[in-house]
C-alpha cells in the first residue's frame, strides 16, 4: 500500500537467460525495503514486477525466475511503469540474436520522448548497458560498464554513433553514471547534484526525494524542462560490475524517496554505499 499523498513507484525488471542473478536480485532488494516513512511499513515505496520471454528465465547461476508476465503485455502497460532496470549477463546472445529486453529498452526510451510530461528512470546493471548502447539511447550521455567490456562497450557505442549519425557516448570508469538528474531548486548554475562535463566529477548525491518525485510529474516547469533534455528527460543509470547495482539502487532510492531511507537499506544490509558519478541534467 501507498501512502495517501505519495504513490507507490512502479518498476519493471526485464529477465532475460544468461543473466547474472547477483544483478537481479541486488536492486530488487534495496527497492523492496524501500519505505516513503522509514517508521510506517505500510509506506512501501516500489511496487516491482518482472518480465521475461518465458516462465521462468535461469540465471547463469541456474537459479531459476517466475516472470509476472511475458514481453506482450509488457508493452501493452509500459506507460505505467516509471523506472525499467535492465541487468547484465548473457549478453552476447542478446545482441547476437537481437532479442528481448532490446526492442523494450526502445520502446520505453521512445515513451520518454513523446511523454515527458511524466518523470521515467532506465537502469541498466553491469553488462545491460550493452543493450543500451546498441539501441542508441547513450548517444550524448555518459556511461560506463563491467571493466572487463569497457572495449566492447565502446566498439557497440561507437558503431551506433554512426549508424546513427550521432554524438558519441562518453565511457568512464565509475561505480555508477547518472545523467538527467533531478534536482529541487530553480537554478542549475547553483544545483550540487549537476557536474558539467568540464568540471571535474562530483560524487552523486539525493536530495528531498518523495514529494519532489510527486511534484516533478505535476509541474508545468518540470515537464517544459524535461522535454528539452537529451531522451525528453529520461534518467538513464549505468552500472559497474555486479555490486555497484546495489550502489545505483541505493542511489534511486535516494533521489526518490529519501536519503535516510536509503541510509537505513544500507545499514540493514551491512553494506558499504559506494558513490558514482551524476551528469548534466535539469530534471525537476
Amino acid at each position: 500500500m501507498s501512502t495517501p499523498e505519495i504513490p507507490i513507484i512502479k518498476v519493471l525488471f526485464t529477465l532475460h537467460a544468461g543473466m547474472d542473478a547477483l544483478d537481479f536480485i541486488g536492486p530488487l532488494e534495496v527497492l523492496s525495503r524501500a519505505q516513503h516513512d522509514v517508521n510506517d511499513p505500510k509506506s512501501k515505496a516500489f511496487d516491482c514486477k518482472f518480465v521475461a520471454a518465458e516462465e521462468f528465465t535461469v540465471s547463469n547461476q541456474g537459479a531459476a525466475f517466475r516472470a509476472h508476465f511475458n514481453y506482450k503485455d509488457a508493452y501493452a502497460t509500459l506507460s505505467q511503469y516509471d523506472i525499467l532496470i535492465v541487468p547484465g549477463g548473457g549478453s552476447d546472445q542478446v545482441l547476437k540474436n537481437k532479442a528481448e529486453p532490446l526492442g523494450l529498452i526502445r520502446a520505453f526510451s521512445d515513451l520518454q520522448k513523446k511523454h515527458p510530461e511524466k518523470e521515467r528512470t532506465l537502469l541498466s546493471i553491469c553488462t545491460g548497458s550493452l543493450f543500451l548502447a546498441q539501441q542508441g539511447i547513450l548517444h550524448g550521455l555518459s556511461a560506463t560498464t563491467h571493466p572487463d567490456y569497457f572495449a566492447k562497450f565502446e566498439n557497440i557505442n561507437s558503431e551506433a554513433a554512426q549508424r546513427d549519425l550521432a554524438e558519441r557516448c562518453d565511457v568512464v570508469e565509475e561505480r555508477y553514471v547518472v545523467n538527467n538528474l533531478r534536482f529541487d531548486i530553480d537554478s542549475p548554475e547553483e544545483s550540487q547534484y549537476v557536474r558539467r562535463k568540464s568540471d571535474a566529477r562530483r560524487p552523486s548525491n539525493a536530495r528531498k526525494g518523495s514529494n519532489a518525485w510527486k511534484e516533478s510529474n505535476n509541474r508545468r516547469e518540470s515537464n517544459a524542462r524535461r522535454a528539452a533534455l537529451r531522451l525528453g528527460g529520461l534518467r538513464v543509470i549505468t552500472t559497474g560490475a555486479i555490486t555497484c547495482g546495489l550502489d545505483a539502487s541505493l542511489y534511486l532510492v535516494s533521489v526518490m524517496v529519501n536519503e535516510e531511507t536509503a541510509g537505513e537499506i544500507a545499514k540493514f544490509m551491512e553494506y558499504e554505499w559506494k558513490k558514482g558519478i551524476v551528469v548534466d541534467g535539469i530534471d525537476i
